[in-house]
């Protein structure tokens, strides 16, 4: 790798003040719609067009001289996938990908990459030359109109009929049944003698706590708020509940566009519900906050903690038992976004996912109307 303190030829090419641009050089610099820059042996970035920053957020002098892989999402770092893709593209002469990249402000867009490998006449490389396409939408376009998208949309609804239903014959029958049994050994307790009075009462603690657990089973089977008052009202509520119960501060942001679909309302839900779950029993937080913005076309979900931190290695594995990680994550990439896991001991941990959320009028919405 050259030293970073050596002046690289694409540097000279591309600050020389005394040479005019040609018109090829123009027409790079001038293109918005394609992210296109070159890259020095090493990986480090060595020029930087208009639509770079349009598309990644960068100006030419905060980012020219950093590596490439400041633009990849943490789990690919962690495989190596930088390097991996310049190798291929040394050996193959070229490399072409779509995958997640982040812009400077950290947000996410699904990227197609074409990464050309550039040698000199005696065959000395010299560099790379990269294309970004900012291609989130079109995916997101194309998730919503095929038959995935429609089948899994379908199985929620199906999954929460059935979750509304066994969570309605609780409440109208269990839970009846319970809250009579407790007034019933009231009842009796005013009539037993004084020795047995202990006992009775006892056994209608008992009897309350039962009628407590099981009217938490049906919020958390159907929370009534996503169809009376849509998902913020839910996740407040979810939240004031087990911020109660685990002695947190809690707070909820909401910086929505519009209300999500009912498919993406319930997976928000859903992710949100197994990750504060996770807080409650495991992080020994003392405050939790929950951020819903609108981003990329999509909604975008922060759960952040400031408890012992979570271990960065998981990434939704099955290792160690973590099976709610895994259900979070299958449950934001079944529906077209992403899912992850940061965290450092005792910094805390920020569990967040991305869904796509189409346009008004949109194809999912012609689809699954209401």
């Amino acid at each position: 790798m050259p030293d970073a303190d050596q002046e690289h030829p694409f540097h000279r090419q591309v600050r020389a003040p005394d040479r005019p641009e040609t018109d090829l050089e123009l027409l790079v610099q001038s293109v918005i719609d394609y992210s296109i820059f070159m890259l020095d042996p090493g990986g480090r970035i060595v020029s930087w067009n208009a639509g770079a920053q349009r598309i990644k957020g960068y100006a030419s002098e905060d980012i020219i001289g950093k590596h490439f892989s400041v633009f990849y999402p943490p789990e690919d770092i962690a495989a190596g996938k930088p390097d991996w893709e310049l190798e291929v593209a040394v050996t193959d002469g070229r490399l072409e990908d779509e995958g997640w990249r982040l812009r400077k402000d950290g947000t996410r867009f699904w990227a197609n990459v074409v990464i050309t490998a550039l040698f000199d006449g005696t065959g000395r490389l010299r560099g790379f030359g990269k294309v970004t396409r900012d291609m989130t939408e079109r995916r997101t376009a194309e998730r919503t109109l095929d038959e995935r998208g429609k089948l899994l949309n379908h199985l929620i609804r199906a999954q929460e009929a059935e979750r509304r239903r066994i969570a309605w014959d609780v409440h109208d029958d269990t839970i009846q049944s319970m809250v009579a049994v407790g007034m019933r050994i009231q009842l009796m307790a005013g009539r037993l003698p004084d020795e047995h009075a202990a006992a009775m009462s006892r056994l209608n603690d008992a009897v309350s706590a039962t009628i407590g657990r099981l009217r938490h089973l049906t919020f958390r089977m159907h929370p009534p708020e996503i169809d009376r008052a849509g998902l913020s009202e839910a996740l407040s509520d979810y939240l004031a509940q087990v911020a109660s119960e685990a002695g947190l501060t809690w707070e909820l942001r909401h910086d929505l566009d519009r209300e999500p679909s009912p498919e993406a309302a319930i997976t928000i839900f859903r992710v949100c519900q197994e990750a504060l779950t996770n807080v409650r029993k495991h992080a020994k937080a003392t405050s939790v906050t929950v951020s819903l913005s609108s981003a990329d076309h999509g909604v975008l979900v922060r759960v952040i903690d400031d408890g012992t931190g979570a271990d960065p290695s998981y990434h939704g594995s099955a290792r160690h038992g973590h099976f709610g990680l895994i259900e979070m994550r299958e449950r934001a990439e079944l529906a077209g976004g992403w899912w992850n896991i940061e965290g450092r001991s005792g910094e805390g941990t920020i569990v967040q996912f991305w869904l796509p959320m189409p346009p008004v009028g949109g194809p999912a919405e012609r689809y699954f109307p209401g």
